[in-house]
């Protein structure tokens, strides 16, 4: 029976979800599904696909140990690439420093040679070599050579996934936007003197009709009033995270709202650039500012990106905030015109299970129509 198969049986057995098994292991959703279908390409490489495999296992009562058997039987990757212990690696290098001539026969290249002592001059000491123990100290040399630069290949490798989900210093503020954020903790609304300490939207006003003369996507000489998006999506690879929860932040403020999918780090385990909730304005508007609230998490780096197409290429970012949590409130220093605003998590914070995940609760905008 396939691995896939073997735990979605043990798995239904145990009475268990797939969002339970997510739960437990804190192994997306998503890469559990492909799993459990043989899918082992979002899985970031065999060490990986291992211990996923090894988890998800242990979770739902199945023997981890013929199962990774028969996943380095299969799927695993020849050679250094599909190593998964040190041990394996040096191994793998000392093999590969045997080094064969073309024509000759993998038994005739590795048996000992016996050696030539046929003088070929002095050597720096003034005594004179064997030709036959200079070509074997090259053959040493280059073997040594090839291991070490294989586990200084891994080990920086490894560093780099360690240091992934540390912390970073904030960067400054793109295109003069200002970001100021305030939370109590274990409450998902902002304190009142928080909420004091920035002034409140101007209400909408009537304005008279833009003039024709007037460039697209320029600030009309009027004040900001609040902006309803007609739609919200989740917008990021393979269609998002959880949009089925996307419409949560619009309209009345409900206290679920959406929330990313778990990841390993706070860098969505180098599987993903980012993640984030795409708004739909109906028509093209001028963005000045916005509200968005993160409830109790903190930590968080994200960007507003305003623009007329729905893609990253074409949305540039306008605000960013980092070491966000609770209400964000974003003000733009030049308003940006376009027809679709998307909130953009490129650093996601640490939740109280110890997982990375990205909650907002609402977000509203100003601007012009």
């Amino acid at each position: 029976m396939p691995i896939g198969e073997t735990l979605a049986q043990a798995r239904h057995q145990a009475g268990l979800t797939v969002a339970e098994v997510s739960q437990q292991t804190r192994i997306r959703e998503t890469i559990i599904r492909k799993i459990e279908d043989d899918d082992y390409a979002e899985c970031g490489g065999d060490f990986y696909a291992r211990g996923h495999i090894r988890a998800i296992a242990k979770v739902v009562g199945a023997d981890p140990e013929p199962l990774i058997q028969e996943y380095d039987a299969r799927h695993r990757a020849p050679g250094a690439v599909g190593t998964v212990s040190l041990d394996e690696l040096l191994a793998t290098s000392a093999h590969a420093g045997h080094w064969h001539r073309p024509g000759r026969s993998a038994t005739r290249a590795t048996a000992p040679r016996l050696p030539a002592w046929r003088e070929v001059g002095p050597d720096v000491t003034g005594s004179r070599m064997p030709s036959g123990y200079r070509g074997r100290r090259r053959t040493v040399n280059w073997a040594v050579f090839v291991g070490l630069a294989l586990v200084v290949v891994v080990l920086g490798f490894v560093a780099l996934r360690l240091l992934a989900g540390g912390p970073r210093a904030p960067g400054p503020s793109a295109a003069g936007a200002r970001a100021t954020t305030g939370h109590t903790a274990g409450h998902s609304r902002p304190r009142p003197a928080a909420r004091a300490s920035h002034p409140a939207a101007v209400p909408p006003s009537p304005a008279p009709k833009a003039s024709p003369s007037r460039a697209p996507g320029t600030a009309p000489a009027r004040r900001a009033g609040s902006l309803a998006p007609a739609r919200a999506t989740a917008f990021g690879p393979h269609g998002g995270d959880n949009p089925q929860l996307a419409h949560r932040v619009l309209g009345r403020r409900q206290a679920a709202g959406w929330h990313s999918d778990w990841y390993t780090s706070a860098r969505f385990g180098n599987l993903y650039r980012g993640t984030g909730l795409l708004l739909y304005m109906g028509r093209t508007v001028t963005i000045t500012g916005a509200r968005i609230d993160l409830g109790n998490t903190t930590g968080a780096r994200l960007q507003l990106r305003v623009g007329g197409r729905p893609t990253l290429a074409h949305m540039r970012a306008v605000a960013h905030a980092s070491s966000a949590g609770g209400v964000v409130r974003l003000r733009l220093s030049r308003p940006a015109g376009g027809r679709y605003v998307l909130v953009w998590f490129t650093r996601l914070p640490r939740d109280r299970s110890g997982a990375f995940q990205a909650h907002v609760r609402h977000v509203s905008l100003q601007g012009h129509r």
